[in-house]
């Protein structure tokens, strides 16, 4: 499966924005949904930690999984006119770019965090300019009552793009009825913001160490999905933000798509060496357990 690319379609009289599509090619024809997630990380005193959200049971994408903030690319995330509020957009092409702005309007929309700075400034916004932004615009945004252009328009923001290092790229198993393709984007949390889950698609938010995180999922006390446990192990291979961001920013991005072969105890997961997960071979158990089969 290859992804093509993005379709920025000319601005139409009624949608206010340009028609976005993420294309692909594949024998049975369908397309790639494209998201974007972050990994919002803080240091502690013991190590660092990640901020991850509970999804709602309701919902129809990883309902009550322990996720990090992200979602799908909007299609006002293509809105060219973004560029001029971006910081560190030099050198990205469209599908870059664009995945960069999901990212952070993800982020804003739930958790409350917002990697952005006003015009011309260096630092990002603390939390007391942040509240006034995140009280009128942040559920605006989820209800589709504004846009992030608008809202950065409003308040003079430009988005800090340049706060985001590439972390992973993992594309959904071809058998499966719906393929996500997903790009996971590394972050330092501003150290005066507070994160916060919004209420709305998820029910609960909270910080752990990465490791802790796969043990509570290990242990059977969170529901924590494949791609989401195998980035927190690999997270967790860092003891500071620094560190992680210095180590992500060094290695390739190399893409996930995990072939799947049958198991008398469920199936075996096999994922590239090159990733850099440690692991190529993973059981997914009948009873919804993951056992390392084979190490990197």
């Amino acid at each position: 499966m290859r992804t093509l690319g993005v379709n920025l379609a000319p601005k139409s009289q009624s949608s206010g924005g340009c028609r976005l599509k993420f294309l692909t090619e594949s024998a049975a024809g369908k397309p790639l949904i494209a998201a974007a997630t972050v990994l919002l990380a803080r240091d502690r005193g013991d190590g660092l930690e990640v901020f991850l959200i509970a999804r709602r049971e309701e919902i129809d994408s990883f309902a009550g999984a322990l996720v990090f903030p992200g979602g799908k690319v909007d299609a006002g995330d293509g809105d060219p006119g973004l560029r001029a509020h971006a910081r560190g957009a030099e050198g990205l092409d469209a599908q870059a770019f664009v995945l960069r702005v999901a990212a952070i309007r993800e982020a804003f929309e739930e958790a409350g965090i917002l990697l952005a700075r006003r015009m011309g400034e260096t630092a990002l916004l603390d939390a007391g300019r942040l509240a006034p932004i995140e009280a009128r615009y942040r559920l605006a945004l989820q209800k589709g009552e504004t846009t992030l252009s608008q809202m950065l328009d409003d308040c003079r923001l430009e988005l800090a793009l340049d706060c985001l290092v590439p972390f992973a790229h993992w594309i959904t198993p071809a058998t499966q009825p719906r393929i996500f393709d997903t790009h996971f984007f590394l972050a330092a949390a501003p150290a005066d913001q507070m994160a916060l889950h919004d209420g709305h698609e998820s029910q609960d938010s909270l910080w752990l160490p990465p490791l802790a995180a796969v043990a509570e999922a290990e242990a059977g006390r969170r529901n924590v999905v494949f791609p989401t446990r195998m980035n927190l192990r690999r997270l967790g291979q860092w003891r500071t933000v620094a560190e992680a961001l210095a180590g992500a920013a060094a290695a390739p991005v190399v893409t996930v798509q995990p072939r799947i072969s049958p198991h008398e105890q469920g199936r075996v997961l096999l994922i590239p060496a090159a990733a850099g997960y440690g692991v190529t071979r993973v059981l997914a158990t009948k009873t919804g357990d993951f056992i390392v089969l084979e190490t990197a």
